[in-house]
């Protein structure tokens, strides 16, 4: 496998003992205090090793493609890649950045639903031919496009939790899967095997024992037509929580041994994003406007007031938001919670607070409502599990550039690249020691990759 772009500006700091991802953020808003305050990142991509590890311990065999659109940054995409991850692409950049990898096509899948003519073309001219479809639109426009692809067909799961609306809701029913097969044989075009996804905030696990049952009726349906089946790709979903990945292969394994045996010759995978990537970005922003206002304005509706009225009640705005690094407030709630930097006292009184990004629009609100001591313009605010969702594709919102990003690695997650032979020597050469006293300023070879 080569290295990443000759040209990409990204390195990884190595922490030695006694140096923490701590001292990284604390030295980072201290260099940015005096250089512009800007909001960055810090990734510790040992994370993404000590996932991996997680997942060869809990789901092997049952190989991961990584969804690019969850995080495309040069760093974690290296990191992935020498790790053997394979990749699911939505689009013709993915692909492209992909490849630049060195990755073999035969570990990149192409599942955007609905795809463009035009990149169907350009994964076909890659050697790109697993794509998933679930519709016979898509069917036609592939086996026009592509006439050695390889077909998936997404099939829909029951995973809509009660009160809420189907949203986006891809993927085909197991009678309109028998039309699929009749088109496909008609068209000349491969079906290999089935797709399904559970969302991440299904809290029904029976949802997977209904889908595998569902997908091993296709298998069946497939014989029919002489198609020969090879891959169940059971999706994402997966939140990142070792104890949610050992309920989901508890309730998996077995149905998996009965229905996909290993003699079967069916290669199961699936598509982990946000497991890998979430928990390992921090992200550090900066108050960069402050108010105070009614408070019945910042309570949601149907709150009641219950605050004494001689308290103050404060709105900030801070120096990213929904059209830059908190994207994915706009579809879904915020997962995680502002900490405060700065040290404060544990009896200081705290306020009603909300968060807003710099737009000034009303669409840039952060967070509703929460407890925060007074805080002053200039003060950092610290948002864990920021790695899923917000470092994709550039927004183009204003003049909002991507923070920075400070790629870093713990000595010991080194190590165990070291010692698993997965560690490349052209990855190897984006490494640099950091010592435990920490001194560093961007300048100083800190990952910058915007």
């Amino acid at each position: 496998m080569k290295g990443f772009l000759e040209d990409a500006n990204y390195s990884i700091g190595l922490l030695n003992e006694g140096a923490t991802l701590a001292d990284v953020i604390d030295n980072c808003i201290y260099e940015h205090t005096h250089t512009g305050k800007k909001a960055f990142y810090v990734g510790d991509l040992g994370k993404l090793v000590r996932n991996n590890i997680q997942w060869q311990n809990v789901m092997a065999p049952i190989k991961p493609f990584y969804p690019v659109k969850c995080n495309s940054t040069p760093g974690v995409l290296e990191i992935l890649g020498t790790l053997g991850v394979g990749f699911a692409c939505s689009s013709k950049s993915e692909m492209a950045l992909v490849q630049d990898l060195g990755i073999s096509p035969e570990n990149i899948i192409y599942t955007n639903p609905c795809k463009q003519a035009s990149q169907i073309k350009y994964a076909a001219k890659a050697g790109i031919n697993i794509m998933t479809c679930d519709n016979d639109i898509e069917l036609k426009k592939i086996s026009r496009n592509h006439p050695n692809a390889k077909l998936l067909l997404h099939i829909a799961t029951e995973d809509i939790i009660a009160g809420e609306e189907m949203n986006m809701k891809f993927g085909t029913t197991l009678k309109n899967c028998r039309h699929l097969m009749e088109c496909a044989k008609e068209l000349g075009v491969q079906i290999v095997g089935v797709k399904f996804h559970v969302s991440g905030s299904c809290k029904d696990l029976q949802t997977y024992i209904h889908a595998i049952s569902d997908a091993r009726c296709v298998f069946d349906m497939a014989e029919e037509f002489g198609f020969k089946m090879n891959m169940l790709d059971i999706g994402g979903g997966f939140t990142g929580s070792e104890l949610q990945l050992e309920e989901v292969n508890h309730v998996i394994r077995p149905l998996l041994d009965v229905y996909f045996p290993k003699e079967s010759g069916v290669n199961v995978i699936a598509e982990p994003g946000c497991y890998y990537v979430s928990s390992a970005f921090t992200l550090a922003v900066n108050i960069i406007a402050k108010k105070t206002v009614e408070y019945d304005r910042l309570l949601p509706s149907g709150v009641e007031q219950t605050r004494n009225d001689d308290e103050p009640v404060f709105t900030y705005y801070i120096n990213d938001g929904v059209y830059g690094s908190f994207a994915s407030k706009l579809s879904e709630k915020l997962n995680t919670i502002p900490e405060v930097h700065k040290k404060y006292k544990e009896d200081e009184p705290l306020f009603a607070s909300s968060l807003w990004g710099p737009s000034c629009d009303e669409l840039d609100q952060i967070v509703e409502n929460c407890l925060l001591p007074e805080l002053s313009v200039g003060d950092w605010l610290i948002f864990d599990n920021m790695g899923s969702g917000t470092l994709g594709e550039q927004s183009t919102f204003n003049d909002y550039q991507r923070p920075l990003i400070y790629y870093m690695m713990s000595f010991s997650d080194w190590d165990e690249m070291q010692d698993a032979g997965i560690a490349s020597d052209t990855l190897m050469k984006n490494f640099f020691f950091v010592p435990s006293c920490i001194q560093l300023s961007p300048e100083d070879r800190f990952s910058t990759a915007a």
